[in-house]
């Protein structure tokens, strides 16, 4: 299987098409430079990439997605190493401009701001990453829980409606 323009959607949507190591070459023979898997790394079905050109994404070393990751890049996602993620986690760097009320929200374009993971992050089911977030390193994100704020290294993330951070220490 060789990606092309009209097979790159399956390449981008559907890898669990493609054996493990022929979906990270997939990617790479789409976005290059742009897009880059440490060793190790490895991807459960139904993993979805987006990658705006211009945007980079760069994944450490053992990291792990589980069943129904994905990442939507518009500038730029920043995985640290041993980094694992329950299913269906979201990751978002950016967000649509709405303001303008003379234009339809689809028209009037995205914000956009870098996400940082650290190094042995748990990242559980369901959680949405969004804009312009770092999480420290060694931080657990629990399941269900919305990041629109910086995280601290070595915290623990619950959700009970709101945010709640603990420190490990």
């Amino acid at each position: 299987f060789f990606p092309t323009e009209k097979t790159w959607p399956l390449c981008l949507l559907q890898p669990q098409k493609l054996r493990q190591p022929a979906s990270k070459l997939c990617f790479k023979i789409m976005f290059g430079k742009r897009f880059s898997v440490g060793k190790n790394t490895t991807f459960r079905k139904n993993f979805g990439l987006y990658l705006e050109k211009g945007a980079s994404i760069k994944i450490g070393n053992d990291c792990f997605f589980n069943r129904g990751c994905s990442i939507n890049c518009l500038e730029s996602v920043e995985i640290g190493d041993h980094t694992i993620f329950g299913e269906n986690v979201k990751i978002y760097d950016q967000n649509h401009k709405f303001r303008d009320r003379t234009k339809l929200i689809r028209e009037q374009g995205y914000s956009t701001g870098r996400v940082k993971i650290g190094n042995n992050c748990w990242i559980c089911t369901n959680a949405v990453i969004l804009k312009g977030v770092e999480i420290g390193d060694n931080s657990v994100i629990g399941a269900g829980c919305v990041i629109y704020r910086d995280i601290p290294a070595n915290s623990v993330v619950k959700s009970n409606g709101g945010i709640t951070i603990e420190s490990l220490d």
